[in-house]
């Protein structure tokens, strides 16, 4: 397959903005054929969520709320489906277009949170956009508390069919018939084998 763009812009991975972490601090990465399976919501705790138990320590600190650089680290390290770079260091992902606002606006003291990651593919008709913003909303599902909801939208002006392409990331069946095509499901682990 020839590449659509061949000669992308490339940043350089220690100029990228992220939060350096021990490797005994990684998490363990699931196996490959885990990468695009779905825990039902009982399966794992929040351990983001305020602690329902007093705490006997008054000096503890409250956990550590997930921002923006968070995300942005889970997302970065995605290869590109077309070339053999992550995803931050092309600038398809970049820290300025992701936000995380309350779910529920109304009630700003509710633990539900949306993350809005805008892509930039590097060119404005990249046929592999639809796929690229299939990876990250895959990996931030995995690796977020189920009180997250995930929008992956394509930046405006970006691409030539991006309001589309926003349409079809934001639909969930249409994301889980996507996974469920074994060839793209292939393409999105292979997508996913780089992340930290």
């Amino acid at each position: 397959m020839d590449p659509e763009n061949a000669n992308p812009t490339i940043l350089n991975p220690s100029d990228l903005p992220t939060r350096h972490r021990s490797p005994t601090s990684q998490p363990n990465r699931p196996s490959r054929s885990a990468v695009l399976s779905y825990p039902s919501q009982s399966s794992y705790s929040d351990p983001f969520s305020p602690s329902l138990e007093p705490s006997s320590d008054s000096d503890s600190e409250a956990p550590e709320e997930i921002d923006e650089q968070e995300i942005y680290d889970l997302i970065s390290t995605i290869s590109d489906p077309e070339h053999p770079i992550t995803l931050g260091s092309l600038a398809v992902v970049s820290l300025p277009d992701i936000s995380i606002t309350p779910t529920l606006p109304h009630r700003p003291t509710s633990p539900l949170r949306t993350v809005t990651v805008l892509i930039t593919p590097t060119i404005t008709h990249c046929s592999l956009a639809t796929v690229i913003g299939l990876g990250v909303r895959v990996r931030l599902e995995q690796s977020l508390p189920p009180r997250f909801r995930v929008d992956v939208k394509i930046k405006e002006g970006t691409h030539s069919t991006a309001e589309e392409v926003s349409k079809q990331l934001g639909d969930k069946e249409r994301v889980c018939a996507a996974l469920e095509n074994g060839t793209l499901a292939g393409v999105v682990g292979k997508m996913l084998e780089t992340c930290q």
